[in-house]
């Protein structure tokens, strides 16, 4: 009897190892991106078919993707073997994830400012990026005989913007430029990522400084020319096709169906550039490697295979993500995905590139945040009151909530130790 016990454990043990080695030689690919069903599926059919070994490709909700994580460091072993999410997701767990700088990414060429980002301020390679979205200037090619001389949109600034909608405006007999004012439009985005980093190098730290008193004022300056109708625009990509206007800013998503019905009308260049950089808001996804994670070789084969153009372009079709890398897209891709990527990568490849990313560590806190923005716009812009009271009040507001939030700085802003401040 004993003898056979010793069998049947024996053989219980050997199917639990033969198991077991089955899923050491399968990379768990833990990620909080492409979570709807039809892109989790792309990524397991179309996106991670080419890699050389199996990938298990799981997405969870971000709490549950942190808590397995946190799970597997504190026991000082794992299944995860890599980890995808959004710059947020590893701001703060920078001592947990091996230093990628030795991955070899063959010919790829990664965006020099998300790889920075990749760092977390360390000396190390934190995380790779692994794909974007962010937000884009559209025009009617109607209002490009308009350019003032020797303007290049693929390096424009915010003078020379108003130049040129101030030009369509008395040729045209009216403001064409359009932007999502609404109560459902992204405008609180183009303030905190676009327009304060350009003239500030800031988000929140000199949100009342007198540089940022000079971009209000600019912005005042570009509303005289701004469609009456914007404080009712959501997306842009129906004022765009009416004609009502001419130039526009939103996001990719809310831009991409003028350029999928009249591909012969549009054209998609940067944002702006103001005298501190070009600020712009990438939605930047990476890819890290627990220090838990069982096959170390594998994993660092799993990053630099996401690098690869095939597989980047792979990915746009799967989550609608642009790549970070340079590639030349294939001409069966839609006609927004086509003239997006070379403005995507024009702006954030530039010399003067300064992204500014989401604003993290603030919880539930996120819309009080925005909020400050959406109000300084409306009493500045639309009520016409003094800059200088305005922000002064609306930086009270602005410090009283991220230091209720306890929220370190992110980029542009500098690290900061504790709250970040409102200078």
């Amino acid at each position: 009897m004993k003898t056979m016990l010793k069998k049947a454990a024996g053989a219980a043990l050997a199917l639990s190892l033969a198991v077991g080695g089955a899923h050491a030689q399968q990379v768990l690919f833990w990620s909080t991106q492409a979570r709807p069903v039809e892109e989790t599926q792309k990524m397991r059919d179309e996106v991670l078919k080419g890699f050389e070994g199996p990938v298990d490709y799981q997405v969870a909700e971000d709490g549950p993707w942190l808590t397995r994580l946190q799970a597997e460091l504190q026991a000082g072993s794992g299944t995860i073997g890599l980890l995808g999410g959004l710059h947020g997701d590893f701001s703060t767990m920078g001592a947990n994830l091996v230093d990628l700088s030795g991955v070899d990414v063959g010919q790829a060429k990664v965006n020099e400012a998300y790889r920075k980002l990749g760092m977390l301020g360390t000396s190390e390679q934190k995380y790779m990026p692994w794909m974007q979205a962010t937000y884009l200037m559209a025009a009617n090619k109607q209002a490009l005989q308009y350019l003032p001389d020797g303007v290049d949109l693929n390096t424009i600034t915010y003078d020379q913007l108003i130049a040129w909608v101030k030009n369509i405006a008395e040729k045209t007999g009216s403001p064409k430029f359009g932007f999502p004012a609404g109560p459902k439009g992204l405008k609180h985005r183009f303030f905190e990522g676009f327009l304060y980093p350009s003239y500030t190098g800031s988000m929140v730290t000199k949100f009342r400084s007198a540089q940022a008193e000079t971009a209000w004022n600019k912005f005042k300056e570009l509303w005289q020319y701004t469609n009456a109708n914007s404080t009712n625009y959501a997306f842009m990509q129906e004022p765009l096709l009416s004609g009502e206007v001419w130039v526009a800013f939103d996001h990719v998503a809310r831009l991409a169906d003028a350029f999928n019905k009249k591909p012969d009308e549009f054209v998609a260049f940067p944002a702006p550039a103001g005298p501190a950089g070009r600020g712009f808001m990438p939605v930047v996804a990476g890819v890290a490697i627990p220090k838990t994670s069982p096959d170390m070789n594998k994993a660092k084969a799993l990053v630099a295979y996401m690098l690869k153009p095939e597989t980047q372009i792979a990915t746009l079709k799967a989550t609608n993500f642009f790549p970070v890398v340079d590639v030349k897209l294939p001409d069966d891709m839609p006609a927004s995905v086509k003239a997006f990527g070379p403005a995507i990568g024009a702006m954030t490849g530039a010399r003067d590139a300064l992204p500014a990313l989401l604003p993290m560590g603030l919880g539930d806190l996120g819309g009080k945040f925005n909020q400050v923005y959406t109000d300084s716009f409306e009493r500045i812009v639309l009520g016409g009151e003094d800059v200088h009271g305005v922000l002064e009040q609306q930086a009270a507001a602005l410090k009283a909530i991220i230091d209720q939030a306890k929220a370190p700085c992110w980029a542009p802003d500098k690290p900061s130790e504790g709250a970040c401040p409102v200078d």
